[in-house]
């Protein structure tokens, strides 16, 4: 097989879909593998790496995407559609519940789509999608905690304060990886953390790791409203797994935080879990609604490129091997994992949550495969 690894293009994307690990691997195996000219400078990867291990530095965008299979790490951005055809392979993060264009673009060129956040294991975790929520989920804290610095917008609050003072209070709307992440960074700040999360078990696990270091609190409109009123920072890790993030808190609540107060919306790129979030960039990555500074950014790990890009190609690498060994449809049907990453196929699309999300027509996979 062919494999493309194009330049990300999204604004200040650093990361890269492959180490040259992952291309040693490939073509080990016999694979060909096509790196833009590049693509891995801002992962600190020079193109002689790359070389060593195997691949063909090509000069351009559309050589890389000429390949059999394309890897990479965001979803594709307008100017890329063009580079879409009929039984391309492209396995990436697709975020397809926010995405309608994009849905409808890769129905439209019979792209074979594979996400890595909808990868799902039999218990129900997202092993592709783990490591980046690791990386978000702490990097969250450390935004926000500058974000509250006065010069930043902030109402000057230091998250662990100092002895006389009151501590930062830090609301997480979400226990899971995102949410237990980002509890481990405010904790470790010294900030008071509070976790809201609809599951017993969850909850229970995080306040046996933390023990008295954190509250939780079940997740109901009633408590959000308690918590999130007088938080200074709040932090929004809800997910539906490939499904619209549900909306927690609304506008009207946002209006009811103290100015100067943050928000940081990991979820942004599932639609957000907060009504007043709208993704931002790292280029200009914080706006104001009515005085309570938000942080949007929807690819935060992409700032942390040399942790993030080997955190992901780590969990990435072993289903790429299987697709390029076995091509997508024999991989698909010998690994359930892997099926439930294909979102569009053949023209259809084939993950009920986006098709639901968007008011298209659902065809499960079994029906095209």
């Amino acid at each position: 097989m062919i494999v493309g690894v194009p330049k990300e293009i999204k604004t200040r994307e650093y990361r890269v879909g492959m180490t040259p690990a992952g291309v040693r691997s490939l073509t080990a195996r016999g694979h060909k593998v096509l790196v833009e000219k590049s693509a891995g400078e801002g992962s600190g990867i020079r193109d002689a790496e790359y070389v060593t291990q195997g691949a063909t530095i090509v000069p351009a965008a559309q050589d890389a995407w000429s390949g059999d299979m394309v890897v990479k790490v965001k979803e594709p951005l307008t100017s890329e559609y063009g580079f879409f055809r009929e039984n391309l392979v492209l396995y990436t993060y697709l975020h397809l519940a926010a995405e309608p264009e994009l849905t409808r673009a890769l129905a439209a060129a019979k792209v074979k789509g594979v996400a890595y956040e909808t990868i799902e294991n039999d218990d129900g975790t997202l092993p592709l999608l783990r490591p980046m929520s690791e990386v978000a989920g702490r990097m969250a804290v450390q935004v926000g905690a500058t974000c509250l610095e006065k010069e930043r917008g902030g109402k000057g609050v230091l998250l662990g304060g100092v002895p006389g003072t009151r501590r930062g209070r830090v609301v997480i709307l979400g226990g899971g990886v995102v949410g237990r992440n980002a509890a481990t960074i405010a904790i470790g700040m010294g900030a008071q953390v509070t976790v809201l999360d609809v599951r017993a078990d969850t909850m229970a696990y995080l306040e046996d790791v933390f023990g008295g270091a954190i509250e939780t609190l079940y997740s109901n409109l009633t408590n959000i409203e308690e918590v999130v009123a007088r938080a200074d920072l709040v932090v929004g890790a809800v997910l539906i797994t490939g499904a619209k993030a549900p909306r927690l808190v609304t506008r009207e609540l946002v209006s009811r935080m103290q100015p100067g107060s943050v928000i940081v919306d990991v979820a942004v790129d599932q639609g957000g879990c907060i009504e007043t979030c709208r993704p931002t960039s790292h280029d200009h990555p914080t706006y104001e609604v009515d005085g309570v500074v938000h942080y949007c950014v929807p690819n935060m790990p992409g700032a942390v490129s040399q942790t993030s890009t080997w955190a992901l190609t780590n969990t990435t690498m072993g289903y790429a091997l299987r697709i390029a060994d076995l091509g997508l449809e024999a991989a698909a049907r010998a690994d359930r994992v892997l099926a439930k990453g294909l979102n569009t196929y053949g023209g259809h699309v084939v993950y009920e949550p986006v098709a639901h999300a968007h008011g298209l027509a659902f065809t499960p996979l079994s029906q095209v495969l």
